[in-house]
Protein backbone atom coordinates (compact mmCIF):
# COMPACT_ATOMS: atom_id res chain seq x y z
CA UNK A 1 0.00 0.00 0.00
CA UNK A 2 1.09 3.53 -0.55
CA UNK A 3 1.49 4.67 3.04
CA UNK A 4 2.13 8.22 1.87
CA UNK A 5 -1.40 8.48 0.39
CA UNK A 6 -3.78 10.63 2.40
CA UNK A 7 -6.45 7.90 2.15
CA UNK A 8 -4.21 5.26 3.78
CA UNK A 9 -4.93 4.44 7.42
CA UNK A 10 -3.65 1.86 9.84
CA UNK A 11 -4.78 0.69 13.26
CA UNK A 12 -2.69 -1.28 15.75
CA UNK A 13 -4.69 -3.29 18.27
CA UNK A 14 -3.65 -4.35 21.78
CA UNK A 15 -2.96 -7.86 20.48
CA UNK A 16 -0.31 -6.41 18.15
CA UNK A 17 -2.40 -7.05 15.05
CA UNK A 18 -2.25 -4.24 12.52
CA UNK A 19 -5.00 -3.34 10.07
CA UNK A 20 -3.92 -1.34 7.02
CA UNK A 21 -6.52 -0.10 4.57
CA UNK A 22 -7.74 2.54 2.14
CA UNK A 23 -10.52 4.61 3.72
CA UNK A 24 -12.13 4.92 0.28
CA UNK A 25 -12.09 1.11 -0.09
CA UNK A 26 -10.33 1.42 -3.44
CA UNK A 27 -7.58 -1.12 -2.72
CA UNK A 28 -9.03 -4.60 -3.30
CA UNK A 29 -5.67 -6.20 -2.48
CA UNK A 30 -5.10 -4.28 0.77
CA UNK A 31 -2.91 -4.40 2.78
CA UNK A 32 -0.39 -5.46 0.13
CA UNK A 33 -0.95 -3.08 -2.74
CA UNK A 34 -3.02 -0.28 -4.17
CA UNK A 35 -4.23 -0.25 -7.77
CA UNK A 36 -1.47 0.78 -10.20
CA UNK A 37 -3.14 4.01 -11.36
CA UNK A 38 -5.48 4.79 -8.47
CA UNK A 39 -7.61 7.79 -9.50
CA UNK A 40 -7.90 8.97 -5.87
CA UNK A 41 -4.21 8.84 -4.92
CA UNK A 42 -3.19 12.05 -3.20
CA UNK A 43 0.14 12.45 -1.47
CA UNK A 44 -0.21 13.18 2.24
CA UNK A 45 1.32 16.56 2.88
CA UNK A 46 1.15 16.70 6.68
CA UNK A 47 4.09 14.37 7.22
CA UNK A 48 6.12 15.14 4.10
CA UNK A 49 9.79 15.13 4.98
CA UNK A 50 9.34 13.61 8.43
CA UNK A 51 11.64 10.91 9.65
CA UNK A 52 9.71 8.08 11.27
CA UNK A 53 11.22 6.55 14.39
CA UNK A 54 10.91 3.10 15.90
CA UNK A 55 7.26 3.55 16.86
CA UNK A 56 6.15 3.08 13.26
CA UNK A 57 3.85 0.07 12.85
CA UNK A 58 5.44 -3.33 12.15
CA UNK A 59 6.18 -4.33 8.55
CA UNK A 60 3.41 -5.77 6.41
CA UNK A 61 3.11 -9.54 6.47
CA UNK A 62 4.27 -11.47 3.41
CA UNK A 63 1.75 -11.55 0.60
CA UNK A 64 0.08 -14.96 0.19
CA UNK A 65 1.32 -17.00 -2.75
CA UNK A 66 -1.89 -16.65 -4.74
CA UNK A 67 -2.53 -15.04 -8.13
CA UNK A 68 -3.89 -11.48 -7.93
CA UNK A 69 -7.48 -12.46 -8.75
CA UNK A 70 -7.55 -15.06 -5.96
CA UNK A 71 -6.11 -12.63 -3.41
CA UNK A 72 -8.86 -10.13 -4.22
CA UNK A 73 -11.47 -12.90 -3.99
CA UNK A 74 -10.20 -14.15 -0.60
CA UNK A 75 -10.11 -10.61 0.79
CA UNK A 76 -13.58 -9.89 -0.63
CA UNK A 77 -14.95 -13.03 1.04
CA UNK A 78 -13.37 -12.02 4.36
CA UNK A 79 -14.90 -8.55 4.09
CA UNK A 80 -18.32 -10.07 3.35
CA UNK A 81 -18.08 -12.25 6.47
CA UNK A 82 -17.18 -9.26 8.65
CA UNK A 83 -19.98 -7.15 7.14
CA UNK A 84 -22.47 -9.95 7.79
CA UNK A 85 -21.53 -10.29 11.47
CA UNK A 86 -20.95 -6.59 12.25
CA UNK A 87 -24.59 -5.51 12.81
CA UNK A 88 -25.20 -8.35 15.27
CA UNK A 89 -21.96 -7.67 17.14
CA UNK A 90 -22.75 -3.95 17.31
CA UNK A 91 -26.25 -4.67 18.65
CA UNK A 92 -24.78 -6.94 21.35
CA UNK A 93 -22.23 -4.30 22.38
CA UNK A 94 -24.88 -1.58 22.55
CA UNK A 95 -27.15 -3.82 24.64
CA UNK A 96 -24.29 -4.52 27.08
CA UNK A 97 -23.53 -0.79 27.33
CA UNK A 98 -27.19 0.03 28.00
CA UNK A 99 -27.40 -2.69 30.65
CA UNK A 100 -24.22 -1.44 32.34
CA UNK A 101 -25.47 2.16 32.30
CA UNK A 102 -28.83 1.20 33.80
CA UNK A 103 -27.11 -0.77 36.59
CA UNK A 104 -24.75 2.11 37.36
CA UNK A 105 -27.69 4.51 37.47
CA UNK A 106 -29.48 2.32 40.00
CA UNK A 107 -26.43 2.20 42.24
CA UNK A 108 -26.09 5.96 42.15
CA UNK A 109 -29.68 6.46 43.29
CA UNK A 110 -29.26 3.98 46.12
CA UNK A 111 -26.21 5.81 47.44
CA UNK A 112 -27.93 9.16 47.30
CA UNK A 113 -30.84 8.20 49.55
Amino acid sequence: MREECKHFQSRTYASGEVARFCVLDLAPEAPWRCPENCPSYQRRLADAGWIHGTLVEPPIEDEPGLPGEQVAEVLGNAEAIVNEVAPEALAEALAEDAKRESQEGRRWWRRRR
